[in-house]
């Protein structure tokens, strides 16, 4: 309240939840109910919806489909088939392979609490929790050997040295790079959750910084690769479940698909795997 579009971008002003309005204004808050219904008949989908209020009086400034994570697109399209909005081939098409790999990555819990310390570019989907490791070498004898911790890889910036160290961390998280980085292609061709281009943070040789605060090696840190947050401490991760919508929509697909996966090779070590 009291505020403008602006104040909220540049982080002056701090929102209040929506449902706040319903106790402030409960007639203003009907309406924008009422229009939100239409808008999402409309456009047949979840709307992500601008509006102000002045003297009282709502006005609607733009709308468009909302950005979502791959759950809540899954639930989203399953729901609205439930309605009755759309069909289930529209469902199906809604979902693609982006928001689909989400849904089959390791997520924080939801409703959990935690301390989001820097952001950066959401690289490779999926959350991870473990020490943080400087080193790719390190990190390979960490995770995959007979210790079998589990380890975050930080690093300036990744190169084909360090594939071992990525392979075996929980999560990648670098000063440098964007989406095509080198970090980046790995974290989505294996799966593995990262964080890449934090600029905020400053990478030493056993640590790194962020606004004075020192993180150091076997200190834990968590990441949420999919929206690019970096997290001090450990958070509690879950892995996904092929039920509830998610379960749904695979059932639909199954209705209408025409190509069968036999098998799936991604590595020389899950191909002697399959064909032994």
């Amino acid at each position: 309240m009291n505020a403008q579009g602006e104040d909220v971008v540049a982080g002056v002003r701090t929102p209040m939840p929506i449902s706040e309005l319903k106790s402030q204004n409960p007639e203003i808050y009907k309406q924008f109910e009422d229009i939100c219904d239409i808008l999402e008949n409309h456009y047949k989908d979840m709307q992500d919806i601008e509006f102000t209020i002045e003297h009282n009086k709502l006005y609607i400034l733009q709308c468009r489909s909302g950005k979502r994570t791959g759950p809540a697109a899954v639930k989203i399209a399953v729901d609205l088939v439930a309605e009755g909005r759309i069909s289930k081939e529209t469902a199906l098409a809604r979902i693609s392979p982006e928001l689909l790999v989400q849904c089959l990555l390791p997520v924080i819990k939801p409703g959990a609490k935690y301390d989001v310390i820097a952001t950066g570019l959401p690289a490779g989907p999926g959350a991870a929790t473990g020490i943080a490791i400087f080193d790719a070498q390190r990190a390979a004898e960490l995770g995959k050997g007979g210790a079998g911790q589990k380890v975050v890889l930080v690093r300036a910036d990744t190169s084909p040295d360090d594939l071992k160290g990525m392979l075996a961390a929980q999560g990648v998280l670098t000063e440098r790079g964007g989406m095509t980085s080198h970090a980046a292609l790995v974290a989505r061709g294996f799966g593995i959750p990262t964080v890449a281009g934090c600029s905020s943070i400053s990478v030493g040789k056993d640590s790194f910084t962020i606004n004075g605060r020192v993180i150091k090696e076997g200190d834990e840190i968590s990441l949420n690769g999919t929206l690019g947050e970096v997290i001090a401490g450990t958070v509690p991760v879950q892995d996904p479940e092929l039920t509830g919508e998610f379960g749904t929509l695979l059932g639909w697909a199954d209705e209408t698909r025409r190509l069968g996966i036999r098998t799936n090779a991604d590595t020389p070590q899950t191909s002697n795997w399959l064909l032994s």
